[in-house]
């Protein structure tokens, strides 16, 4: 496998996507869809397949790209529509002119509603397409029995009504059509039904559960089981049901959408073409940044760059914010509907190209990436300097009992574990949390000065402004108030506090800069709660044991090892004792237990 293709597997996420291979010349070879990215296409190149065509297949690929999407449900649309529109040559399947069905209510007067798979632009709407033919028959079974509608094709004008050119027919007398050709119900009625019936396919169908469920209770009333039963499987359906697609929407046609993530040193524009209703092409641009250039800025050259790289000739783009492009393109910075979520799917595509790059540098270039993340950290955290060496401490005890205070340190952002320090607390009893930080922290600088070791350029303490405060008595106490910047991070919402200030700072969730403070607080919480277990299981050996004439330190632990608890070792009979430590060893824990 080539070096490149094996990087881009590696940093595929765990997303449900359409992935696209292309050949050494960048033509595209093959559309698949996936639930899971990464699984999905590392299973291409794992194995030899029974099939000689993927092995031909798998060999010519040289480069791949990929698109997130919400549901499986969107990956199987977008694979429909690209491979109709892009044709790859090892896709066969898809290829003809068959489409997923529609659901059409006609542009006329008394709207019909029914399936199709030809979407015909009359100004009559459509919902779907969907994946599962049961759910198109299901929902037009819902609502033919809730909303009696006309199926005839006739011309119901004005006129032709007046006329009496139209009579009813069966459909009518068996309560399938309430009689719109002979004025039997007035178009205001009836388009209340159309209505009604479009929130139920937008998805927008709580208040007709209740009249779905009424209905249900009616005919169990009238012993109508089976009927109730049907009924009940098909809410069941309906409510488990997704009516809109993120990937296809009929009414939006020929447009573009933009957006951009960006950090310190790069920015990353995604661009989803948009024809007929559907995703037709998804490129991400990668573009670094020399001065301070603003987010709009970027974008601006960014959508000159791809519409000219593109040919794209559409006249609206949609991005998340105004941008100055000339008065020939309509903007649109959608809030809610259909085009935002287009635009949050863009987006979406956008920030896990960027994670694919940062993976791929991480392990092709684990320096740059080191420099990148401390860069980050000295912006999001506003320090002074970039914190290359980071120091962290917490401190363990139960009820006082055993308390200890460890101190864990970070280099370029990873752990240094030859520079970790346990601290046995001297000075403090009881339960004190914030007496204890400031005895460890005072410890640990004032040897840190004497032996002239370099001073960290971050402090991070595992608490709120209780804990800080105590650590900045010290830091006062030896002269480094100001050299050596300190933070407390509280565990319940990851608030960050700074001397002087009241205020928490809140980072994103998702920042690289949280995460790696998070990293070193819990690796401070694992160093220091494994010291304090350890010597509180020795503190509880020697308090039991150590009074036991003729009895060391190794036999000490060959016992509780053995025996696990001193209740235990003393229930144990003598005989079982002489098998661990011998007959005179044993014989003086056996005494020693029967005269206490």
């Amino acid at each position: 496998m080539l070096p490149q293709l094996e990087l881009q597997i590696k940093t595929l996420p765990d997303q449900p996507g359409v992935y696209q291979y292309f050949d050494k010349d960048d033509k595209i070879l093959y559309v698949g869809k996936a639930k899971n990215l990464k699984k999905r296409v590392s299973s291409y190149f794992n194995k030899l397949h029974e099939s000689s065509k993927t092995n031909v297949l798998v060999k010519k690929i040289v480069s791949i790209k990929h698109i997130v999407v919400p549901t499986e449900t969107d990956a199987l649309l977008l694979e429909n529509n690209l491979i109709k529109t892009l044709q790859p040559r090892y896709n066969v399947l898809l290829k003809d002119d068959k489409s997923y069905p529609w659901i059409c209510i006609k542009r006329e007067r008394f709207p019909r509603v029914f399936t199709t798979r030809r979407m015909v632009k009359d100004g009559s709407d459509y919902f779907g397409p969907y994946t599962n033919v049961k759910t198109v028959y299901t929902l037009l079974d819902l609502i033919k029995e809730l909303y009696p509608l006309r199926t005839c094709n006739f011309d119901l004008s004005v006129s032709n009504i007046k006329a009496e050119k139209f009579k009813v027919c069966l459909e009518y007398h068996i309560g399938n059509c309430s009689g719109p050709c002979e004025a039997n119900e007035s178009e205001v009625e009836y388009d209340q039904k159309i209505k009604a019936i479009k929130d139920i396919l937008k998805g927008n169908f709580k208040e007709n559960l209740k009249e779905f469920r009424d209905l249900m209770m009616q005919y169990a009333a009238e012993m109508k089981f089976e009927e109730a039963q049907k009924i009940k499987n098909k809410i069941d359906i309906l409510e488990n049901y997704q009516a809109k697609s993120t990937i296809v929407n009929p009414k939006i046609n020929n447009v573009d959408v933009f957006s951009i993530i960006s950090d310190e040193t790069t920015a990353y524009v995604n661009f989803l073409q948009i024809s007929h209703g559907a995703i037709i092409r998804s490129h991400t641009l990668e573009l670094k940044k020399k001065l301070e250039e603003t987010d709009q800025e970027l974008l601006e050259l960014a959508i000159v760059e791809l519409r000219e790289r593109f040919h794209l000739l559409s006249k609206e783009i949609i991005v998340p914010f105004d941008l100055e492009l000339g008065d020939a393109l309509h903007i649109t910075v959608p809030k809610l509907g259909d085009k935002k979520q287009l635009l949050d799917l863009s987006e979406r595509n956008a920030k896990y190209y960027r994670l694919d790059q940062l993976k791929q540098m991480k392990i092709v270039d684990p320096d740059r990436h080191a420099n990148r993340i401390m860069a980050q950290m000295k912006k999001d955290l506003r320090l002074s300097v970039e914190p290359r060496h980071i120091e962290c401490f917490d401190n363990s005890n139960i009820q006082g009992t055993n308390p200890v205070s460890a101190c864990v340190v970070f280099k370029d952002g990873k752990p240094s574990k030859k520079d970790y320090r346990h601290f046995n607390i001297k000075t403090v009893d009881g339960p004190n949390d914030f007496a204890s930080m400031e005895e460890v922290v005072y410890r640990r600088y004032k040897r840190v000065m004497e032996e002239n070791e370099p001073l960290p350029q971050l402090i991070v303490i595992d608490g709120g402004k209780g804990q800080l405060s105590s650590a900045l008595k010290s830091l006062d106490d030896l002269g480094l108030r100001g050299k050596v910047a300190i933070i407390g991070i509280a565990k319940r919402l990851e608030e960050i506090y700074y001397p002087g200030d009241s205020i928490p700072l809140y980072l994103d969730k998702k920042s690289e800069s949280l995460k790696v403070i998070q990293h070193i607080r819990n690796e401070a919480h694992r160093f220091g709660i494994t010291f304090h277990r350890d010597k509180r299981s020795k503190s509880a050996i020697q308090s039991g044991l150590t009074v036991i004439p003729g009895i060391g330190e190794k036999t000490m632990e060959k016992l509780m090892t053995e025996f696990k608890s001193i209740k235990r070792l003393k229930e144990t009979p003598e005989t079982e004792i002489s098998k661990v430590i011998g007959k005179s060893k044993a014989l003086k824990v056996a005494e020693y237990f029967r005269t206490t």
